[in-house]
């Protein structure tokens, strides 16, 4: 076989491998097209569409008595917002859940997850948060009594410890150890501070602080 022969051999020969190829990644890709679920089709098809639903919204609210008015993606969270957009990073996100409280925050004077409500849900409310609780450079009566008792160790929970204990106090639910504790169980301490917590929530009861 000639030289010539040979270079065309070669040549046929890659192109058959090359077609081969190209046929097996037009097989698979044929392949995954038809057993991608409709659903996630329909949505690749829709992808701009989809995206459009998440523009952001207006939200008037007011955060440790300051008015503001804020731009959020419907699906935020208040948690995230206070966090990533606010950077009031005091409040803590846990479990993202509602189970362990580190994101507790008052809202119109009433503790709750703030994981677990969405930002735009909180249209002309009062929002207050740990970093609002002190006057200036006054801390907290419940601040205060955290110091004095070690109502923490590494501290990640602290701040929605003390803004639960504040409600605890306010709600009228500090009239026994027991009570304290049934109030504060939403409350999640890994480091099992929960006797100094007690404690400090029994001494600003019986301090007869404002709070």
């Amino acid at each position: 076989m000639s030289a010539e022969n040979d270079q065309q051999h070669s040549a046929h020969k890659k192109d058959r491998q090359e077609a081969r190829r190209d046929f097996l990644k037009q097989s698979s890709a044929m392949m995954a097209l038809a057993l991608t679920p409709p659903l996630v089709m329909k949505a690749a098809q829709h992808e701009e569409a989809i995206a459009g639903i998440f523009e952001k919204m207006p939200v008037s609210m007011e955060i440790n008595g300051k008015k503001m008015q804020l731009s959020v993606e419907p699906r935020t969270t208040l948690l995230d917002l206070l966090r990533e957009q606010l950077a009031m990073t005091g409040t803590k996100k846990g479990c993202d859940h509602g189970q362990c409280g580190a994101c507790t925050v008052h809202v119109n004077g009433r503790r709750i997850n703030a994981c677990l409500t969405l930002a735009v849900m909180q249209e002309g409310k009062q929002i207050t948060t740990i970093e609002g609780l002190a006057n200036g450079d006054q801390l907290h009566p419940v601040q205060e009594a955290f110091i004095k008792h070690d109502g923490f160790q590494c501290g990640y929970c602290t701040p929605g410890q003390i803004m639960s204990a504040v409600a605890c106090l306010r709600e009228g639910h500090a009239g026994s150890p027991e009570e304290i504790r049934e109030f504060m169980s939403g409350n999640i301490c890994r480091c099992g501070a929960y006797d100094n917590i007690v404690n400090a929530i029994t001494d600003v009861k019986k301090g007869g602080k404002t709070v």
